[in-house]
């Protein structure tokens, strides 16, 4: 009877074992490999030079594509990040969501034949310089209280015109 009980025991021990062993291969098929490249192009997207447009969808589209290349959502800083597969011009077009409602913004990323950055759109408040945006507001307000000041004086001289020809006095 000892006998039987040493056989179970070493059957017991060999089936554990043997089971133990099933989920680490099975584990190891669907283990997750990655590896680190410093390659790719980044865009950041931001409201302001302090307000990044944090966790907005985006879509990326490839030179001719018409169905997404990529889509996501820009991390914590507004970054919206990928790799080229080609060469042309790649469009990342954002829907961003503040306090002030929807914004939105479509980026042309032009490729080169390395699948480097070459160039990209910038919006139009960045081309304009800082001094020439200034000149146009500058010219803007003189413009502006030059009208104000002519429609004033208008009215004036309408009321004294009217106050005039109603005490009879001639032009």
């Amino acid at each position: 009877m000892i006998a039987i009980n040493v056989r179970v025991f070493h059957v017991y021990a060999i089936l554990t074992t043997a089971l133990s062993l099933l989920p680490v291969s099975y584990v190891q098929a669907h283990a997750v490999h990655y590896d680190v490249l410093q390659r790719g192009i980044s865009a950041k997207i931001s409201y302001t030079a302090s307000d990044p447009v944090n966790y907005a969808e985006y879509e990326l589209f490839g030179p001719g594509d018409t169905l997404p290349h990529q889509t996501g959502r820009t991390d914590k800083n507004g970054f919206v990040c990928f790799f080229p597969n080609r060469t042309g011009i790649w469009v990342i077009k954002v829907r961003g969501e503040s306090t002030h409602g929807l914004h939105g913004a479509t980026i042309e990323v032009k490729v080169d034949d390395a699948l480097n950055l070459k160039s990209f759109n910038k919006p139009f408040v960045e081309t304009l310089s800082a001094t020439l945006i200034k000149l146009f507001v500058g010219i803007s307000l003189i413009i502006g209280m030059f009208g104000a000041y002519l429609i004033l004086k208008t009215k004036k001289t309408q009321r004294f015109l009217a106050n005039k020809n109603r005490n009879g006095e001639k032009e």
